[in-house]
């Protein structure tokens, strides 16, 4: 057998892609990722503006016409009925097929110290878990039947299975220096659903991975200055030197989705520049 070139193992030309919470940060990385690869993308988050202009913005950012489309709407994939009504919209936008669901969508909370009781603590815990992973599962259990690959003979094919790739982070492998227990929490849940999910879907073709990403510039990374982590001490921890970029995020993601990683399912991959490697993912010293 003759191995593919570089160029066609890593392609994700022509591919329907859903990314949720798309309109900023990481989402906003992955989209940007996709579409200069060819893909086309349906870029979701609650707030209808700020998808509008995440999508023009990558429009924008194009320099070549034959490079991927894409396409937006709000959605709230925080409840049932949310992820039921964006699952309808993605059958109407994509023809039935959807390739590759990037369940990104997430939030965070803190409270400190960490014995102080007050009116948000419910609210706090409710509001992640509900998005970070009762979402998750929610939306993919719609889009099943959108991402499903068999054969004329009802065989899975294994060559291009549907992918389910879940964000996730190092704070669900090494819990953060900061009162962030719901968020930490919840990725923790994010990497063991992603295990449980593969074992699950693979005899339907399609495959579930989870990307734990480390430190990335972002409104929710930039909200662990309340603890005194300012960008350039976070930088000056990690390993490698440096926070993740947008092409960081959107490289694993690709690889993922594309023939190199068809026979990849049920995998936590760090992209945290060696934090969780080297055991170092504390804010102690920032």
């Amino acid at each position: 057998m003759v191995a593919s070139s570089a160029s066609s193992l890593f392609s994700v030309a022509n591919k329907n892609v859903l990314i949720t919470g798309g309109s900023r940060g990481i989402g906003l990385m992955i989209a940007q990722g996709f579409v200069s690869a060819g893909a086309n993308v349906y870029l979701t988050s609650r707030d209808e503006r700020a998808c509008r202009e995440a999508a023009e913005s990558i429009l924008s950012d194009r320099t070549d016409s034959g490079i991927g489309s894409v396409i937006h709407g709000p959605s709230n994939v925080s409840t049932r009925e949310g992820c039921k009504a964006l699952a309808g919209t993605l059958r109407d936008v994509f023809g039935g097929k959807l390739d590759v669901l990037v369940n990104n969508a997430g939030t965070s909370w803190g409270e400190d110290p960490y014995d102080r009781e007050s009116g948000k603590m419910n609210w706090g815990w409710d509001k992640v878990m509900d998005l970070n992973v009762k979402g998750m599962f929610y939306l993919t259990r719609e889009l099943v039947p959108l991402l499903e690959r068999s054969n004329q003979t009802g065989r899975t094919n294994v060559e291009d299975p549907g992918r389910v790739i879940n964000i996730g982070s190092v704070a669900g492998l090494m819990p953060q220096e900061a009162p962030t227990h719901a968020y930490d929490v919840s990725k923790a849940a994010v990497h063991h659903l992603t295990k449980k999910m593969s074992a699950d879907l693979a005899p339907r073709g399609i495959t579930v991975n989870c990307l734990a990403p480390g430190y990335v510039p972002s409104r929710m990374s930039m909200g662990l200055k309340a603890w005194g982590a300012e960008a350039d001490k976070i930088a000056e921890s990690v390993p490698l030197g440096r926070m993740g970029t947008a092409d960081d995020m959107a490289g694993a993601c690709i690889y993922f989705s594309s023939r190199a990683g068809a026979w990849v399912s049920g995998t936590i991959l760090n992209v945290d520049g060696g934090c969780v490697g080297a055991m170092r993912i504390s804010l102690s010293s920032l």
